[in-house]
């Protein structure tokens, strides 16, 4: 039993590795894109990429999750693989012919007076989805056969690869044509194509990790069972609704922002300033994505002992403490992370609070998610998803052509705290748990008070100085939090060590 769990327990940190990792690294090329490209050209990179989140949803359709489903249902583990897989491969084969037509006008409907959307960048982006959607099946497979290393190996491989040809395209080529050097670096380069190398960066790691991965792709049998994919096809029209759900969420406001902006060139603009400055805030996602997956599994191997409830409240406590520490931590030291993206795109700087502070609701969103997992009400999952997105898309619609990006930001908070709080009602209904709402309340008011204390001397000359005394405004947050939950801490301590002392006499006798 020990080792059973040591051992998934191992997993999830490689699973978590390979996800994570691979989005922090990827995490600093905004800085070589900010800095090598003005706000309209970047505003390129933000809006595509926003649409190729929503179309992966469009090109997968839950087959990732019907795939572990029936795999976990069904004795044959090979059909059910070569059913998921040859059914994504011609829905992803007639979506692309279909994008691929249209590719001209899509970007003769994408351009702006300050911004060119050349052909190539849509066909580059088509093919980026294509392949995306081609590795999912396999990918999942690997995990159903808890190839963890594997997985992750090729995950990171991908970003790394990635990363490699945007510094050497971006930095080195670009470097090597601005300075008028007539070597072979500079003839590689063509400022026509300018920030479209991040595209085909990304197009090239595809690539090379469909090849990594082409020996299980090319293994399938062609000879299809129509029954099965039919149920499987049943399963997963739920989660490709919910998919959409969470990416209209996610990237609408990236996608509409241009469309109900009155001046189009100002619109460009705005679209990189936003999708620059939303980087920053992606901190506070990679942390909630870290946390869900070393806390999950947790969760669900706690959920028949007496305590488990004790435990899901004290998990939601640390969560939102180290949140909001996180969040003190970014915007007291602004004065210096400001420079993580160019001059031109920190007028922007002012989302970033909003931005944090939704991110934080959309943890809690899935830590009270726990609650309608555990008890088999998924449904829920669908419900919550759907009433943020109905949010998200009447702030932005209302607010974008007066508020321009800013109401994106309140869209995007507005929406995970709704959320939050359907969360929260439905899970005191159907698996209430005695969260300590007063002392997450306590730490939350403290924190923001805090942050509004360092407002008050935001104009000192000193950047020096704001930096200390933001920095002990930090320390006094930690400290707070120490002097008021050591006592918890020195609980929880005693009873871990008195099961380990349990666990080891009845291991003895």
């Amino acid at each position: 039993m020990g080792s059973g769990i040591k051992k998934l327990a191992g997993q999830t940190v490689i699973y978590g590795l390979g996800t994570i990792v691979p989005r922090f690294i990827n995490y600093f090329i905004t800085p070589i894109l900010t800095y090598s490209f003005t706000p309209a050209e970047y505003g390129i990179n933000s809006e595509l990429f926003a649409y190729i989140s929503f179309l992966n949803v469009i090109f997968t359709y839950g087959m990732e999750t019907t795939f572990f489903n029936f795999n976990a249902k069904l004795e044959n583990k090979k059909e059910v693989y070569d059913t998921a897989l040859i059914s994504v491969l011609s829905s992803t084969i007639i979506f692309t012919l279909l994008l691929m037509i249209f590719s001209s006008t899509i970007a003769g409907g994408l351009a702006t007076p300050n911004a060119n959307y050349p052909k190539q960048f849509i066909l580059w982006c088509i093919f980026i989805i294509a392949s995306d959607a081609i590795m999912v099946v396999p990918f999942a497979k690997l995990r159903s056969e808890r190839k963890a290393l594997k997985f992750s190996l090729l995950k990171i491989s991908n970003v790394v690869i990635n990363v490699c040809l945007t510094l050497f395209f971006i930095v080195v080529c670009k470097k090597a044509y601005d300075n008028n050097e007539t070597n072979f670096f500079s003839t590689l380069y063509n400022p026509e194509i300018g920030i479209g190398y991040y595209f085909l960066a990304n197009l090239i790691a595809n690539i090379f990790t469909v090849l990594f991965l082409s020996k299980s792709i090319l293994s399938i049998n062609l000879s299809l069972n129509v029954a099965l994919l039919k149920e499987m096809l049943r399963y997963t029209w739920p989660l490709l609704i919910l998919g959409l759900a969470g990416m209209v969420n996610e990237t609408l406001d990236r996608i509409i922002l241009k469309e109900f902006m009155v001046d189009k060139a100002e619109a460009q603009i705005a679209q990189g300033i936003y999708g620059a400055c939303y980087k920053i805030a992606i901190l506070m996602a990679i942390f909630t994505q870290a946390f869900r997956y070393a806390v999950e599994p947790f969760i669900f191997g706690k959920a028949k002992e007496k305590d488990s409830q004790k435990s899901y409240a004290l998990i939601m406590k640390y969560y939102i403490i180290f949140c909001l520490l996180i969040f003190l931590g970014t915007m007291m030291n602004m004065d210096w992370i400001k420079y993580f993206i160019d001059e031109s795109y920190r007028s922007g700087l002012k989302i970033v609070p909003i931005l944090l502070l939704s991110y934080l609701f959309l943890g809690v969103v899935y830590n009270l998610g726990m609650g309608y997992k555990l008890t088999g009400q998924t449904k829920f999952g669908a419900i919550i998803s759907i009433f943020g997105a109905i949010i998200t898309i009447v702030i932005n619609v209302i607010f974008i052509p007066k508020f321009s990006y800013v109401a994106c930001a309140w869209a995007t908070f507005s929406s995970y705290a709704g959320m939050m709080l359907l969360s929260y009602f439905l899970g005191k209904k159907y698996y209430p748990i005695k969260y300590n709402l007063k002392a997450v309340t306590v730490y939350s008011v403290i924190a923001i008070g805090l942050y509004f204390v360092s407002m008050t001397y935001s104009n000192l000359q000193s950047v020096s100085l704001r930096l200390v005394l933001n920095n002990l405004l930090v320390i006094l947050f930690v400290w707070l939090v120490y002097k008021l939950e050591i006592s918890n801490i020195k609980k929880i301590r005693a009873n871990a060590s008195s099961q380990n002392n349990q666990q080891g006499q009845t291991s003895a006798t």
